[in-house]
């Protein structure tokens, strides 16, 4: 890159006072949060073009990192076809096109396709385009769907009719895109966001036969801090309404041909009691941590009682062991657990003979359950994929303990061999004496040493798990000397339940300290140098982007942070902002006095100082839904004003695109292009 004689924009400051708990925080970038305001816009486009120009001289190289990730791919290509209700359906993606098509096959994978939606000919008039929650109904006459043109994730449910292709009259706007068919083909349930906050706040009924009549109200969720989804169960029997905020469940059910009658109540929502619910014969079964079971359960209780008094334990809790899900057939049911980090698949026979744990090796891995939509089948289909293994669906014979390998993940250009990159598990020590894991991936021929460059990657939020998963777009960065690791801090499920709870409310420093302290020890240790190590995380990975560089700015050369959530106190007071109040479990309420200190000490925005920063790259999205463009927007107006270094500070806001980017699959390309190409520059 070539500085030039560029100057970089400086926004405005126009300050502005927030005053709560006789505390007085002057915020001078305020007033960028006005979308609707010309200067706020004109700021925006005068970073992206400081970005562009100050870019330039990597174009060519994103051009080639661009065609060399785009030429991994199998442009061509098709997912395993999964059997679901007299049809098998397989989604395909064609050469040169950015979109999938979606189709299915009546009863044979010979019969002829029959094509349900491509996506390429929809999004055609879009510079973004999303279609989400594909739903057919029962009698396999109609599919519902919902589309997102704007990208914020506010979604307008359609219909259409299979036999002659044609839209019915439904058009049902502000949802999830989530639906669920009532048995008889006609009455679709779906969850209704609130427009301004956009939580999912409600679940209607609606006729697809009357569609001008007013939907019916099934179930209104009045308290904020929770949202609400419809669901229908495996067996098709039964619809649920499930009513969730971090820390606490609550679940409805009804017969789904039963359009007439009110919901039950399985459990009233006790605060801090999370469950999800199954059905199976006369049962419904619960994934629970009832009675302090901090890593779960599983419990079953009769339909006919399901109230909490009457769940009877099917397998106790596990200190050590993380029961993360579950999935039923008819005759065996399968958790899967985690273990020191590590997912393994159990499985049990109803009639108790059977209760083993399927094999696996390795300890950088990623193992989840695939589609199983049938119930009655031995057959359980999994996904696997570690750092240097692509992704691979896999069936498993429960009965006779065969695997067969479905489908494997293609990586094309000619030169990739899985054994010439190597993978491992790290621990590093930290400031409390914990041992984090870091999953690290490097080829054979990169010696890590100080001259290392390392791309460090992290989340810790949520209890997200960011598992050691197959890149082949990371492959750029390995064949060129990088190795990139994946810290395991807290805050996330990692290493269990409890490593959520110690990296959350106001435990939330041991997320941030937990990863400075992995650099320290990739740094320690010989992996690399502070000249050479880059930080990646992205939304709350980007808040943890955030304190890192105000605590340890000095073990970095460069940070992405991508779409952050670094203005923490301001976001969580504004309850207008979609998402704020179901966020209080994870992060606090600052209305009450000791979150609000405790949120200010480490949020990003509020602790920015004099000081020398390293390299920052800052990506944004205009119409972001879940980090709104104004919180990264504000990071770097800030961090200009504040930095005593002429390191680069670049924010790249997409003005077509909201939190996860831009919409096509080679779109995508070319914003990761960027990014790499940031980061190899410095090197």
């Amino acid at each position: 890159m070539s500085k030039d004689n560029l100057l970089p924009p400086k926004a405005d400051i126009i300050p502005h006072q927030h005053k709560i708990h006789d505390h007085i925080r002057i915020d001078d970038y305020y007033w960028l949060k006005d979308r609707e305001n010309p200067e706020v816009v004109d700021y925006l486009e005068r970073e992206n073009d400081y970005y562009q120009k100050m870019t330039a001289p990597t174009k060519k190289l994103q051009e080639s990192l661009f065609d060399e990730m785009k030429g991994r791919i199998k442009e061509d290509d098709s997912s395993v076809p999964y059997f679901y209700n007299d049809y098998w359906y397989i989604t395909r993606y064609e050469t040169g096109k950015d979109y999938p098509i979606y189709t299915r096959k009546k009863e044979t994978l010979e019969a002829e396709e029959e094509v349900l939606f491509d996506c390429n000919l929809m999004a055609a008039d879009y510079d973004y385009f999303s279609l989400v929650g594909i739903n057919v109904s029962p009698d396999n006459s109609k599919v519902a769907y919902a589309l997102d043109t704007l990208s914020r994730r506010k979604y307008i449910i359609y219909v259409k009719d299979l036999s002659d292709g044609f839209l019915l009259k439904t058009k049902i706007k502000n949802t999830t895109g989530g639906s669920v068919w009532g048995a008889d083909s006609k009455t679709l349930y779906y969850n209704r966001k609130n427009p301004e906050t956009l939580r999912s706040e409600a679940v209607l009924k609606h006729d697809i036969q009357l569609p001008d009549q007013v939907d019916e109200m099934v179930y209104a969720e009045v308290d904020e801090t929770y949202s609400i989804y419809v669901s229908k169960s495996k067996s098709k029997e039964y619809i649920f309404i499930s009513s969730f905020s971090t820390l606490t469940s609550e679940h409805r059910f009804l017969k789904a041909d039963d359009h007439y009658s009110n919901f039950k109540i399985i459990q009233p929502r006790l605060v801090g009691l999370e469950y999800d619910i199954e059905h199976f014969g006369d049962h419904f079964y619960i994934h629970t941590n009832h009675q302090g079971a901090i890593n779960f359960k599983m419990m079953r209780t009769l339909i006919s009682k399901p109230a909490i008094e009457n769940w009877e334990t099917l397998l106790e809790h596990r200190e050590q062991v993380l029961l993360e899900d579950f999935e039923l057939f008819k005759d065996y049911w399968v958790l899967n657990e985690r273990e020191n980090g590590l997912s393994r698949l159990r499985i049990f026979s109803w009639d108790g003979k059977k209760d083993y744990f399927m094999p696996l090796k390795g300890e950088t891995y990623t193992l989840f359950t695939s589609v199983n939509t049938e119930f009655n089948t031995p057959l359980l289909r999994y996904v696997f994929n570690s750092m240097t293994t692509p992704s691979s669906v896999i069936e498993f014979n429960m009965e006779t303990k065969e695997s067969k390998t479905l489908k494997e993940q293609e990586v094309l250009g000619g030169n990739f061999d899985k054994d010439n990159y190597v993978a491992k598990r790290l621990w590093a020590p930290a400031q409390d004496g914990t041992k984090v894991p870091i999953s690290i991936v490097y080829h054979k021929d990169t010696e890590l040493n100080a001259e290392t460059p390392i791309l460090q990657y992290g989340y810790g939020s949520y209890g997200a798990n960011m598992d050691p998963y197959f890149s082949s777009t990371r492959l750029s960065l390995l064949d060129r000397g990088f190795a990139f690791a994946i810290a395991h801090i807290r805050g996330g499920e990692y290493m269990g339940r409890q490593w959520y709870e110690n990296g959350k409310l106001l435990k939330k420093n041991n997320t941030f300290t937990d990863f400075v302290d992995c650099s320290k020890f990739l740094i320690n240790e010989g992996y690399t140098s502070s000249d050479h190590l880059y930080a990646y995380g992205g939304s709350a990975g980007g808040l943890l982007m955030g304190v890192v560089v105000n605590i340890a700015p000095e073990l970095y050369n460069g940070i992405i942070s991508a779409v952050p959530f670094v203005d923490v106190v301001t976001t969580m007071l504004d309850d207008s902002i979609p998402l704020t109040t179901s966020e209080y479990d994870e992060w606090g309420n600052p209305n009450e006095k000791k979150y609000y200190e405790y949120m200010l000490s480490y949020s990003p925005y509020d602790q920015i100082k004099k000081q020398k920063y390293p390299n920052i790259l800052v990506t944004a999205g205009f119409h972001d839904s879940q980090v709104q463009y104004f919180e990264p927007a504000k990071w770097v107006a800030k961090l200009r004003a504040m930095k005593t270094n002429n390191n680069y500070l670049f924010l790249d806001t997409n003005m077509s695109a909201g939190h996860s980017g831009a919409s096509g699959r080679f779109d995508g390309l070319k914003e990761l292009a960027k990014k790499y190409a940031f980061l190899l520059d410095l090197e």
